[in-house]
Order: structure tokens, then sequence, then C-alpha cells
């Protein structure tokens, strides 16, 4: 049950910087068919990127004597300073939604999604499931913030990040009791 929550909790995390950001992305001239396109991307990077890192991850546990809860708790906290740090950049950029561009925004958001691959193995066998959520999640977020941000700019895109940090911030501390 903790290994679900958690990764129930990983994978909002992890998409709260994909909502923020398609919130901003939202406010440009798309439409529906356009928001579906991004959103099944960002998703499907949300699958591979962890399973990248689960792979590599397993390489570099080898050469690091970490306990692996300690691991993804370290991983955890560097992500959400990472989004704490681009909280305060407020430099958006527009996006043409050119198929390359929409590609490198799935990689960017979905770079935590790697990281986080590293450590998964600390918290599941379940590899593909987790790949699943973090699919789910991250379409989710991503359509909403698209949808949302086409109609109400940017406002709620530092309250998404607030609230992703916070909730890796409370799972790398249930990783570290745990």
């Amino acid at each position: 049950m903790v290994e679900l929550f958690s990764l129930i909790c990983i994978g909002i995390a992890l998409s709260m910087d994909t909502f923020s950001l398609s919130l901003s992305i939202g406010t440009l001239s798309t439409n529906n068919k356009k928001n579906l396109k991004v959103s099944i991307i960002v998703g499907i990077m949300h699958f591979i990127m962890p399973l990248l890192g689960i792979i590599i991850g397993s390489h570099i546990i080898k050469f690091i004597p970490l306990n692996p809860h300690y691991f993804v708790s370290i991983i955890l906290f560097i992500i959400a300073l990472m989004m704490l740090k681009d909280l305060n950049n407020e430099n958006s950029q527009s996006l043409g939604l050119k198929f390359i561009e929409i590609f490198l925004f799935a990689l960017s958001v979905s770079f935590d999604a790697f990281t986080t691959g590293i450590g998964l193995f600390a918290i599941t066998n379940h590899f593909f499931l987790a790949g699943i959520i973090f699919t789910i999640c991250s379409f989710s977020f991503t359509y909403l913030g698209l949808t949302i941000g086409k109609y109400s700019k940017s406002r709620l895109g530092k309250k998404a990040s607030i609230a992703g940090i916070i909730i890796l911030i409370f799972v790398a501390i249930i990783h570290l009791i745990y």
C-alpha cells in the first residue's frame, strides 16, 4: 500500500511542473487536437524516462554504497530544489508547437522522471506499473494544464509548482523514515 501511495504521489509530483508549464503553453493559440498530441507525447516520455533511469541507475548504485531509500530521498530532494530554483526563474519561452518543439518540451518536463527512475527500484519492482502511473498522471496534468491555460493564462503556475515541491519533499521524508 505504501508502494502504490508513493508511486501515485511521485506521479503527481512529477506532473506538477508539466502542469505549470502546460498552463503557460496553453495561453498560446492551441486547439484540442494539438493539446491531445502534446499530452500523449509528454505521457510517453514519462513512461520511457523512468525506465531509462532504472537501467542506468542499477549501474550507478553498484558504485555508490548508499541505502536505496536514502538514495531515493536524496534524488527527490534534489528534484524539489531544482523545481524551487525554476520557480524563481520567470523566463517563459513561447512554443510554436512543431513536433521537435513538442518533443523537446516533453523531454524537458520528463527529465525529473529520469532521475526518479534512478532510485525507483527502492520503491517498487513493478516498473511497468510505475511507468503507467507516471504516464497517466503526466498525460492528465498536461492536458488539463493546456486546457486551463487556454482560458486563464498562467496564474496557477507557481501554485502548481509549489504543490509539486511539497509532495516531493513529503515523499522524500517518508523514504527517509521508511
